[in-house]
Parts: structure tokens; sequence; C-alpha cells
């Protein structure tokens, strides 16, 4: 502990000269001994510094728990008030012990911080009185009630006092720096008691008999009213949990140091309650003024922590009449200034930002005008209140069709589930009757009533004239709801799945929209569609098309408009994607990209030749949009492969024309470089493929070395300018395996998958 001691020393002063004024001021508030603050202060800084989790956080009597120790002590008195200080204490010390130190986390920000707001003007109202001379009321209400009685009989050397500490709090920021190296609150105190002595002897003071010591009390039990001391004890062991919880996480955004260890930051926070409470002190938290301005003082080690108590003790014990020549007026001003420091302006505005104003306001005026524990569950049973509408609320809306013979369209998105269903009921059957309507469902949970609810009104528009279509798009599927327990599903990104996996059959789907209809949903494109030519009662691939559009328009294309606005005038594209052109193999998805990422050159096996459109496409690539780098990609069950290797073998290659067998020459010398031995083959049959897939792979290692003696792109990749890579794409895996002059290296695990799986289907061509 003694390793800073050079950073710990002086931090430990700064933050005991914080600290004393506050914890005086914060005893005074709740209606305890004066000493009370002090005896809290020492063994929160030595105990709760000692076995806490958290580096450098400070730990003492918090604004937080006044108003609830001023109930405590005004119900119980203060030695039973002691004792529900060293039960809460052994509560935090089993909840530590128990591992749920994260737990206490599970609380809404937004109540905790209408929770300290409401706190903060609840001193302000009970410290207004001081200030003026009187004496605080029991209530936020009644306080309210008393000031104008208050003003009027105002006692102006305690509102002078009091005032000039508020003065020189509020603007101590604004004096120079080396001014601001004694901490505002005991400059303010410091002035405030001067002046008392030197013009209002008469003012009151804090009063007590003895040192520290002697003000060391033992707790006592309460005569009755056990069921009212248990709730005071959770109020308290929760509150304080919860405070020193989020002040370590505070803490640790300001600092680089190791993180807070939250379940033994419960124990020492414990352990520190039940001392503090054992000795006649005040509840312990972690609090974040001290703890900030230890982190801006440099310390480095809870050894700060602990010097700043072992200071507060040796203060306390040597220095106490000092502490009786400190006016009432002059906390209270100190009071009022922390209290509305409590109350922050960007909370509010956060609150109102994020939607939860109505927690913030609610949460805050129960703590105000009835008491902190009632004000808390309140805010807390809204705000989950409000989470719990977020989540279930299922946003559904109809959309009416641009032309009378297009279909009607619902939307249904989020979770839907059975608190959906009135709002459901509600949408659909605002749609007229007789209709053909497309219900597009984009859920991420589904359960068994609301996809009985959705079939049993789809049963019962169809059987009144109408036709319904689903289409799913979310996470969860429809048909999942029917015989499995719901589950909130992974999300799922982009690819969007092929389209014969979400288009309807016509010949199948009971109640699909008619080819009429469906043409008008695309526009009305019936003549296009019908030049296609197919006859037999199933979906014509250009109709296939238009649907794909429709559906782009109707959910992406407003998506995509942000992504594609800076391109519309030009492209930057950094990699040229030299793929196959397999319809299985989409470069996009491989790489992550998106629009203008990849400059795309595709052709059969993915050969690097002398034919104008690859050498226009490398040129193009290298000298006009000066790509970085260059990929070669081959696949799985390449089609161009497959022929080439039957070619060499004398089956003969598929008769699909002069103009392929003459392309195939580009890759024939890859059978070659496989036949010799290349590095790559024989890689890539030690990790198990066949010799079709290794034949694609050395193919790609050959048209990387065709790269280099590009007249394009081969200058620039050996001055560095470009980088070339080999890839090879193993659809039944749907894994990428890089290929180097030298062999294969995996780029993720591969799933397990049989040989039959990996060799795929025969495929024609490429």
């Amino acid at each position: 502990m003694l390793n800073n001691l050079g950073a710990d020393l002086p931090a430990s002063l700064v933050v005991f000269l914080v600290a004393l004024p506050l914890s005086l001021g914060i005893a005074a508030a709740s209606g305890a001994p004066v000493m009370a603050g002090l005896i809290a202060a020492a063994v929160g800084g030595i105990v709760a510094g000692s076995l806490g989790g958290s580096a450098l956080q400070v730990s003492g009597p918090a604004a937080g728990l006044t108003v609830v120790v001023a109930g405590l002590v005004d119900q119980f008195g203060w030695q039973v008030t002691c004792a529900i200080t060293a039960a809460a204490g052994v509560v935090q010390l089993l909840l530590g012990l128990s591992r749920v130190g994260r737990a206490a986390l599970a609380v809404s920000p937004v109540v905790v911080k209408a929770m300290l707001a409401g706190i903060g003007i609840t001193i302000v109202l009970q410290q207004v009185q001081v200030l003026l001379g009187g004496q605080p009321e029991d209530s936020a209400l009644a306080n309210i009630a008393a000031l104008p009685a208050a003003v009027v009989a105002l006692e102006l050397q305690a509102f002078l006092l009091g005032g000039t500490v508020v003065a020189v709090l509020l603007g101590w920021k604004y004096l120079p720096r080396p001014v601001r190296r004694v901490p505002g609150p005991l400059a303010a105190v410091a002035l405030g008691t001067a002046l008392s002595v030197l013009l209002a002897a008469d003012v009151e003071r804090i009063s007590f008999s003895g040192s520290i010591f002697d003000a060391v009390a033992l707790p006592s039990l309460p005569e009755d009213n056990w069921r009212g001391v248990a709730l005071a004890v959770v109020t308290v062991a929760l509150i304080a949990s919860i405070e020193s919880l989020l002040s370590a996480v505070a803490v640790d955004k300001m600092q680089n140091g190791p993180r807070t260890n939250f379940n033994r930051e419960l124990v020492g926070q414990g352990s520190a309650n039940m001392v503090s409470g054992m000795l006649g002190g005040l509840p312990v938290t972690g609090v974040i003024v001290r703890s900030a301005t230890n982190v801006e003082a440099g310390a480095a080690s809870r050894t700060s922590a602990v010097l700043h108590g072992v200071w507060i003790l040796v203060f306390s014990a040597l220095f106490a009449w000092l502490i009786q020549l400190i006016p009432m007026a002059v906390l209270a001003g100190l009071l009022v200034v922390i209290g509305a420091r409590l109350v922050k302006l960007a909370d509010i505005k956060t609150s109102r930002r994020t939607g939860d104003l109505l927690v913030y306001v609610t949460t805050l005026g129960c703590v105000v005008f009835l008491n902190l524990l009632e004000g808390v569950l309140i805010g807390l049973a809204l705000a989950a209140a409000c989470v719990l509408w977020r989540i279930l609320r299922a946003p559904m809306q109809v959309h009416e069709p641009a032309m009378p013979s297009a279909p009607w369209r619902v939307t249904i998105a989020g979770s839907c589930s059975f608190f959906a269903l009135p709002r459901l009921n509600h949408v659909l059957h605002s749609l007229p009757e007789g209709r053909e309507v497309v219900v597009e469902l984009n859920a991420d949970y589904l359960d068994h009533s609301f996809r009985e609810a959705l079939l049993a009104w789809q049963g019962q528009y169809c059987a009144l004239g109408g036709s319904v279509v689903l289409e799913e798009h979310g996470t969860t599927a429809f048909r999942d709801a029917a015989d499995c327990t719901p589950e909130r599903q992974e999300p799922r990104e982009f690819p969007l799945p092929p389209r014969a996996s979400w288009q309807p059959d016509p010949a199948a789907a009971p109640g699909a929209p008619s080819g009429a209809a469906a043409a008008a949903a695309v526009g009305g494109q019936t003549a296009a569609a019908d030049a296609a030519g197919n006859d037999d009662g199933g979906e014509p691939p250009l109709r296939s098309i238009l649907l794909g559009i429709d559906k782009y328009h109707r959910r992406y294309a407003d998506k995509v408009r942000p992504l594609v606005q800076d391109l519309a005038n030009g492209q930057n594209p950094d990699t040229l994607f030299i793929a196959c052109v397999d319809s299985r193999v989409n470069p996009n998805l491989l790489t992550s990209s998106g629009p203008g990422d990849l400059l795309t050159l595709r052709n059969i096996g993915n050969v690097v030749s002398s034919d104008a459109s690859v050498d226009s496409a490398l040129s193009f690539a290298v000298h006009g949009l000066s790509v970085d780098s260059i990929v070669v990609c081959g696949h799985s069950n390449c089609g161009a492969m497959k022929a080439v290797l039957a070619d060499a073998e004398g089956a003969g290659s598929p008769s699909l024309g002069s103009g392929f067998d003459a392309w195939l020459d580009h890759a024939r010398p890859s059978h070659r470089e496989l036949a010799s031995g290349h590095p790559v083959a024989r890689a890539a049959a030690a990790a198990g493929y066949g010799k079709l897939d290794q034949l694609s792979m050395v193919n790609v290692a050959l048209q990387l070395r065709k790269l280099e003696e590009h007249p394009a792109a081969g200058p620039a990749l050996a001055e560095g300018r470009i980088e070339a890579i080999g890839l090879f794409y193993d659809i039944a895996t749907a894994r990428a395996v890089l290929v180097t002059p030298d062999g294969i290296e995996r780029l993720a695990p591969a799933p397990e998958a049989s040989d039959a799986g990996r060799a795929g289907q025969e495929q024609p061509v490429a």
C-alpha cells in the first residue's frame, strides 16, 4: 500500500479538507450528533478504503441518505438508528458474499438521478429555514408552507453568514487556479466562521461535549415496531449499496487503473456500516464528490482513502474545539449548495431526450412529497412499466395501395405477444372486406397466441372473399410459434434470403394475390412479365425480379439511401474483387461490404486473362480508381473447374459452345499445376478437400501469379502500391479460406461438414 505514497499522501490531505465540512453538514442535516458525521467519515475512509473493491473510491456519510436518516432519528431515536445502520451493514456484507454485486446495478439510472435530485430539493427546503434563522420542519410541504413566515422573521446575521458561504461556493470556480487549490467547501466554511467570530458572536453554533472518542456510543435495540425497523434496515442497505456501486462505476470512468470488484465493494461498504453503526456513526456510502476529488488530486491507490480517514480521526481528536466555532447557518449555506447541485439540468435534458421525463418527474415528486423509499419504489415500478410497454408494443400499420388493383399492406414489427392482440385486432379489422392483403411480419419475438389470432383472422378474411399472403422478414419464424416455446431470436443481418424462400408460390399458397394484383404491386408491369413467356402457372422469372424490386422499395430503399447519397457523383472503391460468375458467390456478403466498397469483375472460373474485358477492368481499377488491393476468389464445386477436370481426364467438357470451350483455355494450366503436385493442392488434400476443390484453389494461386505478370497490375504489385490475396469460398460451410502461393490458411473455425455436404450438388456451369 505504501508503494504510491508520494501520490497518495498529498491526495489524502486534499480529500480530508473536502470531507471535513461535508461530514459536519450532513450530520447536522440528518438530525444526528455532529460527531457522528466525523465517525462515519473516519470509518468509511479506513474500513471501506481497506476492504472495498474500488481502488480510488472514498467513502463516508453521503447526502443521499440524509432524508432517510433524519426520518429514522425522528421515529426511533439516535441509538436505534445506529443499530439499523449496523444491521444494514450486515445485509450489505451478505449481498457481497452472495456475489450479487452487479445485480444491484439493475436499477434504472433515471430513477437514481431523480432520487438524488429529490433528496437535493428536500435538503434545500430544510436548510433554507436554518439559513433564515429558523428551524426546519418535518416535511417538504411543511417547509414550503413555513417559508413566508421565515422570511418575515428573518435573522439577518444568520442569513448573511449563510449567504456568504453560498456566494463563495458559487464563485469559487471563477477564482485564479492557485487560489482554487484550497477546496471550496473548506474555504467557505472557514471564511463564514471567521466572520461570525468577528461580527456575530451570538449566532447559533455547533455544540457537543468532548472529542470524537467521547461521542462513541453503542447502539440499542428498539422496544417495539420491529417491522418498521426491518424495513428501515433494507432501505438503508439498498440505497447505500446502489449509491456506492453507481459511484464506483463513475470513478472507473474517470481513471484508467484497476476496475471495481463490485462484490468486494459491497463487502467493504457493509463492513464499514457495521463498524460505524456500532460506534455511533452515520451510514457510510461511496461518495462521488470525495472520490472525484481523490482522482483529480492524483491518488494512485486505496492508501489515499485510508489516510484521509486517519486525518479526520486525528483532527477530531485534537482540534474538536475548532469545530464548535462553526455557526449552524454556515453549514446550512454549505448544504443548500450541495443540495442544489444534486439537481442537474443535464439529467433533466437527458431524460426528456430519451423519453424518461415522466419517470424522472414522478420519482422526484414522490421522493420530495412522500418519502425516499416510496418514491424510489414508485419510480422503479413506473420505469419497469415503461420498459415493458416499449418492449411489448408491436408497431402495426395499414398501408392503403396507391392503385385500386394493388393489394393492401399491413406491416407488423417488434415483439408479437398476447399483449399486442388488442392492437392487432383493431388494425386488421380496419381493412376493407374482399381485398387482397399482404401482411409483412418483422418480428423478433412471436408467441402462440399471436400466431393463432393472426391465422384465425386470415381464415375469416379469406372466407369472406378476400385473400391474405404472409411475408416474414424478422428473426423469429412464424411456424416456430405453433409448437415451440417462444424465444427472442438473435437478430439476423444482411444477407437477404434467396427469393425462392420468401416469394409465394401461386400454385401452393391459398389466398395469394392474383397475377394482376401482384403486377399492380410492382407497378403494373403485366405486359413485361407476360413477355417472359411462362405458361405453366409458375412464377415468371421477370415477375420474380419485379417482386424483389417491390420488396426492396418497400423495406430497404429508405435504409440504403443514406449510404449511397455520397456516392451519387462518383465512386472510390478500395478493392478489385475478381470472382466467378457463379450465382452462389456474393462478394459483398463475403467481405461484409456495402455500396461503393468493391469494384467487382466476374467471369467464368475467376481467371486473369488477356481478354479486353479483363484488361480494361484491371487498368480502370489500378490507374483510374487507384485501388489498394486485388482479391481473386474461387469457390467450391465450380462448374468451370469441373469442365476442365472432365476434359483433362478424357470425359469431355459440357457442350456449351465453342466460346465456352475457348474460355476454358485460361484455366487449363491450373490442371497441369494440380497434376504436378502444386503446394496448394497438397495442403488442400491434407485439409480434406476433394480433387475438384483442390483444382479451384490451385487456379486461384495461378491467377495471383498471372496478376504479377499483367501489364496493368504487375508494376503496382512489384512497387507495393497494391496487395493481392487469394480466397476460396466453401459454399457448403459458408466459410472462406485464404489461398497463398504455398498453401491454404483457414480464416475461421470450420463447422463440421460431411464430405458429401462439402462436395455440393452437381452444377453444369460455373
